[in-house]
């Protein structure tokens, strides 16, 4: 039987279910060799360190929620349905969630900083156009939702057994009242 050629996507492939699993403590040489069926060399032999590895880990991871979150939106309800997206990734996919938001990103120095590097800069002006605010206040709401769901989320992926999803859903609506008050406030000012 001939061996099988290992290529840099499988060993890619391999790590990232590794961390899709079980967290990206588990993406080590031996783990991703066992995964594939085959000495550790291969590994070494595309991984000129781990830290490349992690990264391209980290870009799939990226890659993933986004698809995710593309793929369980509703577009008549945008706004709400995108946080309820990132609430079930946290209860479906939690190490995915952990490693997305543990990513060092460099060159981030104000929310404004993260806003633009995570954010789809054409949302707040679909949400200023749906709610009438401004396209500023919409950036503002979007940003203090993102910043609430993800710690909310966060904090629903690491309990257990877990809190109920209609508890943290309403909880996230809650908050999302605050910050449309917040924001209709601020454009009548």
């Amino acid at each position: 039987m001939p061996k099988q050629r290992i290529t840099k996507e499988m060993v890619v492939d391999a790590a990232f279910e590794l961390a899709r699993q079980g967290g990206m403590e588990q993406v080590i040489v031996k783990n991703i060799a066992e995964k594939l069926g085959c000495s550790v060399q291969p590994i070494y032999s595309y991984c000129n360190n781990m830290d490349g590895l992690r990264n391209d880990v980290e870009n799939k991871v990226r890659s993933f929620l986004q698809n995710y979150i593309a793929a369980h939106i509703d577009k008549n309800d945008l706004f709400r349905s995108t946080g309820h997206a990132y609430l079930q990734l946290a209860k479906e996919e939690p190490h995915i969630l952990k490693i997305f938001i543990l990513q060092k990103r460099e060159n981030v120095s104000t929310l404004d900083d993260l806003y633009n590097l995570e954010a789809n800069t054409q949302i707040p002006k679909t949400i200023a156009n749906e709610l009438k605010i401004s396209v500023e206040n919409a950036k503002q709401l979007h940003l203090n939702m993102l910043i609430y769901t993800i710690g909310i989320g966060t904090i629903f992926s690491i309990t257990t057994p877990g809190i109920a999803l209609n508890e943290i859903y309403a909880q996230q609506e809650i908050a999302y009242k605050a910050f449309l008050k917040q924001a209709l406030d601020y454009g009548m000012q």
